[in-house]
């Protein structure tokens, strides 16, 4: 029965996920956003493609999805796998942590989009956020110093990403979130591997606000 409900909050959160908001803006406003700037339809490339207004609404659409996932994977194990409240950070919620997994996975390879998405930072801070909200404060003020110090946003999300697992052991998580806490920036760094490459060659492109 625990697995089966772990099984529907991975679907659920994934079917959520692949609900892309970049994707769905950009259709609306006319464009193609995986032919245009970095090619990639998150948050970052929405500002570069479409302005501040149209990051706006990415950035709400994104993070909505990410909240409601999670809280639909709480409510589907809750009272069966652990945690009996939505935001606990004692232990953590594992029916949180799967579906937003699965949020994560959807967003990347949407089942709507021909399996070609975003890179998932902002719903991995927001599920993060939800699990424990006090790594994922320590990680978005890593994000922010990072960013602002260099104007990379693909720097800010790979280092702050890396910083992920050791904030975990810090407070004394439980084995399965420190597993996840690994696999998360290890995410992360793979769908950052060509902006890996253009920092190593100084070819990046650093954050403009139009």
């Amino acid at each position: 029965m625990a697995f089966l409900l772990l099984i529907i909050s991975l679907a659920t959160g994934y079917i959520l996920g692949s609900i892309n908001t970049g994707m769905l803006v950009a259709k609306l406003s006319g464009v193609d956003i995986k032919k245009k700037g970095s090619g990639n339809a998150g948050l970052t490339n929405a500002m570069r493609v479409m302005g501040p207004r149209a990051a706006v609404v990415v950035f709400i659409g994104d993070v909505g999805k990410s909240v409601l996932a999670c809280f639909l994977g709480h409510i589907i194990t809750k009272g069966q796998l652990g945690a009996t409240t939505f935001l606990d950070t004692s232990m953590g919620n594992l029916g949180v942590m799967v579906a937003g997994t699965g949020c994560i996975i959807g967003h990347i390879f949407p089942i709507f989009f021909g399996f070609n998405g975003g890179k998932g930072v902002l719903t991995s801070i927001t599920v993060i956020f939800l699990m424990d909200y006090r790594i994922a404060f320590i990680l978005l003020c890593a994000f922010l110093i990072i960013v602002l110090i260099s104007r990379y946003v693909s720097l800010g999300s790979i280092l702050s990403a890396a910083c992920f697992p050791v904030v975990s052991l810090i407070f004394r998580k439980p084995p399965f979130f420190i597993l996840y806490a690994f696999v998360i920036p290890i995410m992360v760094i793979v769908m950052h591997r060509k902006n890996i490459g253009r920092l190593i060659s100084g070819t990046e492109s650093k954050l403009k606000v139009r």
